[in-house]
């Protein structure tokens, strides 16, 4: 069954609204000239180590290494991520050229 347009136009205008909001709230709660409170400096240093770290074992949790393909498109992958990182240090180049390599391998070599 599809959906009306108004409530096509609510759930639109709702998301556009909690985006906005969300995008405000460091305006409205850390104001310029105002100094960033230390707890939050903490916080903006470790959680995105934290969430990446989280976010690659969600991503490997699954992968079974006693049946093939072994985990290895992941792997080499991960590897290839890696390496590319260290050496370039540049966020999108490693993990835009870490997905395409995984789906080249899975698609076309496993």
């Amino acid at each position: 069954m599809p959906v009306s347009v108004a409530r096509s136009l609510v759930i639109i205008a709702t998301v556009a609204g909690t985006i906005f909001f969300t995008r405000l709230c460091p305006f409205l709660f850390f104001p310029p000239g105002k100094p960033i409170p230390p707890v939050i400096q903490y916080l903006g240093k470790v959680l995105p180590p934290a969430v990446i770290g989280m976010l690659v074992i969600y991503c490997l949790k699954a992968v079974s290494i006693t049946s093939y393909p072994y985990g290895l498109p992941e792997f080499i992958s991960v590897a290839v991520v890696i390496l590319l990182h260290v050496w370039k240090r540049n966020n999108l180049l490693s993990i835009g050229v870490g997905t395409v390599l995984y789906m080249v391998l899975v698609q076309a070599v496993f």
